[in-house]
């Protein structure tokens, strides 16, 4: 079963270098506080910034839940991330999607942002729903409007 990839695109009035440190070394800064899959709530969102680094996060109890991996670290132009999240919103080192994030400068303090999502066919039975889940405006797209009002902040 072919399912699409969750793609999106955003501007950024920022430049490309701000908004690759902002999306990766600061993603605790922006990164949504409602996903998370920890047991307690979310303290800390880690991404460390290099190739094979972990994504992971803290939870206010201490304890720490992966998210997956860097697989590819080209700043300031490109990322991608293993997200290792299965169907049933649980961390599995065997299981893979994959994003990736390219920043495209637009001029001095602009920058495109496109993300995509994919492989979500390894979600099995459950690829569309997940799609769906996270393809809602308060998934990614969510998640993404906060990065670049992060990013845009003096």
């Amino acid at each position: 079963m072919s399912v699409p990839p969750v793609k999106k695109q955003v501007i950024v009035n920022a430049s490309q270098a701000r908004c690759f440190a902002v999306f990766t070394e600061g993603i605790d800064r922006w990164w949504p506080r409602e996903h998370h899959i920890g047991k307690a709530p979310l303290a800390r969102e880690v991404l460390e910034p290099r190739l094979g680094g972990r994504w992971y996060a803290i939870s206010t109890d201490g304890s720490e839940c992966d998210v997956g991996k860097v697989l590819e670290w080209e700043p300031p132009h490109r990322l991608v991330l293993a997200w290792q999240i299965n169907a049933d919103w649980q961390y599995d080192p065997d299981f893979i999607t994959e994003v990736e994030v390219v920043f495209t400068a637009l001029g001095e303090k602009q920058t495109r942002v496109d993300f995509e999502h994919r492989n979500l066919e390894r979600y099995g039975v459950r690829a569309l729903d997940l799609r769906n889940q996270i393809d809602k405006p308060g998934g990614w797209q969510g998640a993404l409007e906060k990065f670049a009002a992060e990013a845009e902040k003096p």
